[in-house]
């Protein structure tokens, strides 16, 4: 397909979440779609792309002709801090209520385009299904990519299940503290062995209309009118919850983990093409250099986890007690309403083994032979690069599916240990110290190797020419 005439190039265009875990993912897929010789169309939020032009630079995204951005509002009131994740409900509502007619006309505005081919294909974010009724419209092939991992989505296809069988809502809000929330969900035999606080957070709730579950059962019902479903994870890791979902949802897919197969196949011009919306610290890696196998814990809690001061404090010290040399990111928004302040004497305390950064190149750290372990939110992209790179983690989930991940990698992959929601130093200090010095610890690191082995090896890369073939090439 390289050497074809433009016109004659298969045309995705991809939309992602506005959300930067979203974002990651599907730029990833962008690029190896580009390199298969798809003309790309990658469509951002203006807010998004406002801070993306910021992180990157005009020159890095507007450079490739056959790799081209455009935007449409998020229907939220402008914003002045770009340095800040903007808020998830309020981005999901607003989404799907208005972005429908400004994406209807960026696709009418390519479709006139006289130096682009028709748009033939969309890819769209599993929680922006509002395109699939313009690709119906056009009459073209529209695959949703669920950026979760595919436990999380498929826990979040049962939330009706659970509202059918009286776990949400919650009786009262008492359950939410008086261990109600340890009840085993056996209504999802597929699921055996999670408890209700282990389901994605949306439903820990006392409101029938709680907007962000009813927002989640909506898009998982509609998702059954897509031409495909795709997944960043790989069949050795979640096998038997990709069966589970193939019996739901028309085609699955498991394309993952993106992160890898891009390295491989994405061209060479793309490489500087990034996805950060915050600048990077990369003096980090130079850091990293200068420390021993192993050695290095890295502590990041992703882009939107919030704490309280509070529960800053207390990792701060159970990073300082345990004694370990660590890696902290710590985003500018990650306090909830203030700012984020060490205390002094821990900064004095760790000097000679703590570096702090407001952001960095996790694939990077990540892969770098000084880590030894990561205190993760349990993010999905998090944990999908830790797996990938062989380390254990410690988990402490912020909401959604994360919840899900976490006891996943804890009672299913063998390869992390949680930490409780309310968050003590004393915890953290065991944990972290478990994790970093103790026969535990590296047992759960000889488990991510060989994860990460199986993830080298995945048939992800045959999967997606499968999914170009069948569906994307579809007429």
């Amino acid at each position: 397909m390289g050497s074809m005439n433009i016109m004659q190039k298969p045309h995705a265009v991809c939309i992602p979440f506005p959300a930067q875990g979203h974002i990651n993912p599907m730029l990833k897929l962008a690029k190896i779609l580009h390199s298969k010789g798809f003309h790309i169309t990658f469509v951002n939020t203006e807010f998004n792309h406002q801070r993306l032009l910021k992180s990157q630079g005009s020159e890095s995204i507007n450079r490739h002709p056959s790799f081209c951005f455009e935007t449409i509002p998020d229907g939220l009131p402008p914003s002045e801090n770009l340095d800040v994740t903007q808020d998830i409900p309020s981005l999901c509502k607003s989404t799907s209520e208005t972005c429908i007619e400004p994406f209807r006309k960026l696709l009418t505005k390519l479709n006139d385009a006289t130096t682009t081919p028709p748009v033939s294909c969309i890819i769209s974010d599993g929680v922006m299904s509002f395109t699939l009724d313009a690709a119906d419209e056009l009459g073209i092939p529209e695959v949703l990519f669920w950026t979760t991992s595919a436990c999380g989505f498929l826990a979040y296809a049962h939330y009706d299940t659970l509202r059918q069988n009286g776990f949400f809502p919650l009786k009262e809000s008492a359950d939410l503290t008086n261990g109600y929330l340890d009840t085993i969900v056996e209504c999802i035999p597929s699921m055996k062995g999670l408890s209700l606080k282990d389901m994605p957070s949306f439903i820990r709730s006392t409101n029938p209309d709680e907007f962000m579950v009813n927002f989640v059962i909506r898009e998982t019902e509609r998702a059954q009118k897509a031409s495909a479903i795709i997944l960043n994870t790989f069949d050795d890791l979640e096998h038997d919850t990709l069966h589970e979902l193939s019996l739901i949802y028309p085609r699955v897919y498991s394309i993952g983990p993106l992160h890898m197969v891009s390295k491989s196949m994405e061209n060479k011009d793309l490489h500087n093409l990034g996805s950060s919306l915050w600048k990077e610290e990369t003096a980090c890696l130079e850091w990293l250099d200068s420390k021993e196998a192993n050695s290095v814990v890295y502590v990041n809690f992703g882009s939107i986890t919030v704490m309280t001061p509070q529960q800053l404090v207390e990792f701060s010290w159970g990073l300082a007690n345990s004694n370990q040399t660590f890696l902290w990111v710590i985003r500018p928004d990650l306090v909830s309403g203030d700012s984020p302040t060490l205390p002094r004497e821990f900064l004095q305390a760790t000097i000679n083994r703590g570096l702090l950064a407001s952001w960095c190149p996790q694939e990077k750290v990540l892969n770098h032979p000084s880590i030894g372990g990561f205190l993760t939110h349990s993010g999905w992209n998090s944990t999908l690069e830790s797996i990938s790179s062989g380390v254990p983690m410690v988990c402490w989930p912020f909401f959604a599916e994360q919840q899900t991940n976490c006891w996943y990698s804890c009672n299913q992959w063998g390869i992390g240990m949680e930490i409780d929601s309310d968050v003590s130093r004393k915890q953290v200090e065991k944990l972290v110290r478990i994790l970093m010095a103790e026969e535990k610890g590296e047992e759960m690191r000889g488990m991510a190797r060989v994860w990460k082995k199986k993830a080298e090896s995945s048939s992800s890369c045959l999967n997606i020419d499968k999914l170009i073939n069948q569906v994307l090439l579809r007429s």
